[in-house]
């Protein structure tokens, strides 16, 4: 403590600095009063706990998608809705994630499960809700639940705030010391689910459309769609993948146009097609 005052001292100019309470008085009366809490004598004062390191599930791609941040206020409850990453897809896999990195590869995983009886459907439609329920104790329960059949699996898990400061400490520092590398590979993944799921939606177009529009624009679009699979599937470059992708969307307009004009033609609605559910996170599971 002397050499904190001395410190002290200079900083203020050759002020004395107030030495008019006890350093080992206040850790014993800080001490004294969280027993109280604790105990249930003390009702005037709240202790407030956070999260360690943010909480979240591994999404297509290997991204980390993040449910409940860190240093979140618990008890706290988080929900979400996911959905497939495969057509007739009737199982997802849920790996739970702890820690700051953007790859779930590099996240600490709490525990895993999984979710089938799914009914099979096109890819996207199925709406899996997922569910972080974090109590008082810092036990934390996780359950993904079919909206459908209502069809649910959970795990509970009572050890994820159990890391000692020097887990908590490098587990922080591998996250700054990684984070341009890190959001470099999830833009990357990101782009290739991007991708595919463009390859996917003009796929479908195309079935329903492709007669509607001249025969060398549906050539154009059927060859750009081969690329594009062929890129991901061979894990080309990110900047051909990018390319590809611009290319294949603007292709993808005559398409877009065909459909608004049968839509008109039938009376149809004037949502534009590909619309979706609003309140669905843009993240998929793998069927592992």
């Amino acid at each position: 403590m002397p050499a904190v005052q001395d410190m002290v001292r200079r900083l203020m100019g050759g002020k004395e600095p107030n030495q008019g309470i006890n350093p080992d008085e206040v850790v014993a009366v800080g001490a004294a009063i969280q027993a109280g809490i604790l105990a249930g004598e003390v009702e005037d004062v709240v202790l407030l706990d956070v999260t360690p390191l943010s909480l979240g599930i591994e999404t297509l791609g290997g991204v980390t998608t993040k449910l409940v941040e860190r240093n979140t206020t618990i008890p706290v409850r988080r929900s979400e809705i996911f959905s497939t990453a495969e057509d007739s897809q009737t199982a997802v896999d849920v790996n739970v994630l702890q820690g700051e990195r953007e790859m779930a590869r590099d996240n600490r995983s709490l525990g895993k499960f999984r979710l089938d009886g799914i009914p099979p459907a096109l890819r996207g439609t199925p709406q899996i809700e997922v569910t972080f329920d974090i109590d008082a104790n810092g036990i934390l329960n996780v359950s993904a639940k079919d909206k459908a059949t209502g069809k649910e699996q959970k795990i509970t898990i009572s050890g994820s705030s159990n890391l000692s400061k020097e887990e908590l400490d490098r587990m922080m520092d591998e996250a700054k010391t990684h984070s341009a590398e890190d959001k470099k590979r999830r833009e990357e993944a990101e782009v290739r689910n991007n991708a595919d799921s463009l390859a996917y939606q003009v796929e479908k177009q195309l079935s329903q459309f492709g007669s509607s529009i001249p025969v060398h624009e549906k050539a154009r679009i059927d060859q750009l769609v081969t690329d594009l699979r062929q890129a991901l599937k061979e894990n080309t470059d990110i900047g051909r993948i990018r390319t590809l992708s611009s290319d294949l969307q603007q292709a993808s307009y005559s398409l877009s146009e065909a459909a608004y004009r049968k839509e008109q033609t039938a009376g149809g609605s004037e949502t534009p097609l590909g619309g979706g559910d609003d309140d669905v996170v843009d993240a998929e599971f793998e069927d592992k």
